[in-house]
């Protein structure tokens, strides 16, 4: 096959111990998913229906460097679990949702706080705020044949040796199998998707020179150096 243009290049996470590369398709993630978390950003606790939005998978970050991006000065983290799936399909009931993941890994969700803001007030999507650029730094998926299925685990993010967020991914108020038998009512899922499934209260500003570095239990961790853009 001929294209017109040089094709994009693959993207892909490594996986842990291996040679071997997962490839990814599509980045979806969950909204609000801690209540602690809801409740810093000024919501009500509680269990509303989930709700998603997507990065685009070359936004993904694998080199341990953040360039800040343009056009805001409100960066946050937001560390989270990642589920990578090995299969996928519609409808998928919880009860079955497990058999569809490969493996795990530690992810930030990096946001523009300040163009979110301004977003939601305008009632206008929350692209730029969520989908610029390197704004999902994730590391080494973990298979879960190694680690079995996550449902406790504890899942925290330090920046320069300080702990900000600190807590465990059984605070979830939507569990993995929920998240993924949700959005297969709302997508058709394929083997290489990833989702990105929310994340604990401490969520805080970064600045260039900052050092950051995400773990979870069982699963591995990221350091992350904030630095200026290119």
């Amino acid at each position: 096959m001929s294209y017109v243009i040089a094709a994009p290049r693959p993207v892909s996470v490594p996986v842990k111990a291996t040679n071997l590369r997962f490839p990814v398709r599509r980045i979806y993630c969950v909204g609000r998913n801690y209540n602690d978390h809801v409740i810093e950003m000024g919501g009500a606790p509680g269990r509303e229906p989930p709700f998603f939005f997507q990065k685009p998978a070359d936004a993904l970050v694998l080199d341990g460097n953040f360039p800040y991006p343009s056009g805001s000065s409100n960066v946050h983290h937001e560390v989270e679990l990642v589920v990578a799936l090995q299969s996928g399909g519609k409808d998928i009931p919880p009860s079955a949702a497990n058999q569809h993941i490969y493996g795990y890994a530690v992810g930030i969700d990096m946001t523009r706080r300040d163009l979110q803001a301004k977003a939601k007030q305008a009632g206008r999507p929350w692209e730029v705020a969520k989908a610029f650029d390197h704004s999902a730094p994730v590391s080494e998926i973990t298979p879960a044949a190694e680690i079995g299925i996550l449902d406790r685990a504890g899942i925290s993010l330090s920046v320069n040796g300080a702990q900000r967020q600190n807590s465990n991914i059984s605070e979830m108020i939507w569990s993995v199998p929920e998240i993924i038998s949700e959005l297969s009512k709302l997508f058709e899922l394929y083997p290489g998707d990833i989702i990105f499934t929310g994340t604990p209260q401490g969520v805080g500003p970064v600045q260039i020179g900052d050092a950051l570095s995400a773990r979870i239990e069982g699963v591995g961790e990221i350091n992350l150096q904030v630095c200026k853009p290119s």
